[in-house]
């Protein structure tokens, strides 16, 4: 199965808006419907400042290499192309509730001040990252972590994700893998009864 990574523009992700939310949903063993109540946000978040995201697209027979190593792919790709991953992410801001609910947990945590501040004041937020079940254990997760990452100028990334006993699934391996340490653990996000662990690494990766 070939598969390539290709960056997506703001209106590439709406033009894909509904295959990615596909992938995410199958991801996360989500209802569906779910995927209509995110809709919305995610078209919201490519406004935002340093938004960046890559997809995983499969059996583009068409493609050949760049100059870049890159491939390099027919029109038709970006709207026909099967999906199997997709994730994004833009610089952290103090007016993003993503951002204010951290705060609240590191300062409920005991973190001090100046943690705190270096923490928020330049840091890539890793908003989603989803690989369709059937594409899962081939590393696409790494390579597209690696795609957002490559050049960012942000001082670190942070991401959340559901906590798993024993951190025994893919996602914690590969976040672990990757050198993401802990910043909060169990914490809780208002409206969602699970708990979250907040990870965060040094840039670049």
């Amino acid at each position: 199965m070939a598969t390539h990574l290709i960056e997506l523009s703001p209106s590439d992700m709406q033009r894909r808006l509904g295959d990615a939310l596909a992938v995410y949903v199958d991801a996360m063993r989500y209802p569906r419907g779910t995927e209509d109540q995110r809709a919305s946000m995610w078209l919201e978040h490519t406004r935002r400042a340093g938004w960046k995201a890559v997809a995983a697209i499969e059996d583009i027979a068409d493609a050949g290499d760049g100059a870049d190593g890159t491939a390099t792919l027919p029109e038709t790709a970006l709207t026909s192309a099967p999906l199997l991953g997709v994730g994004y992410g833009y610089c952290g801001a103090p007016d993003q509730w993503w951002q204010q609910q951290v705060i609240a947990g590191l300062r409920r945590s005991g973190t001090d001040s100046a943690r705190i501040t270096e923490l928020m004041t330049s840091y890539f937020e890793l908003t989603e990252l989803h690989i369709h079940p059937r594409a899962q254990g081939r590393g696409l997760g790494e390579a597209l972590i690696r795609r957002l990452l490559d050049g960012r100028r942000e001082s670190h990334v942070l991401l959340s994700t559901p906590e798993i006993n024993g951190e025994a699934n893919r996602a914690w391996r590969l976040y672990r893998r990757l050198g993401f340490t802990d910043v909060i653990r169990g914490y809780h996000f208002a409206g969602d009864p699970r708990a979250f662990a907040i990870l965060g690494r040094s840039l670049p990766l």
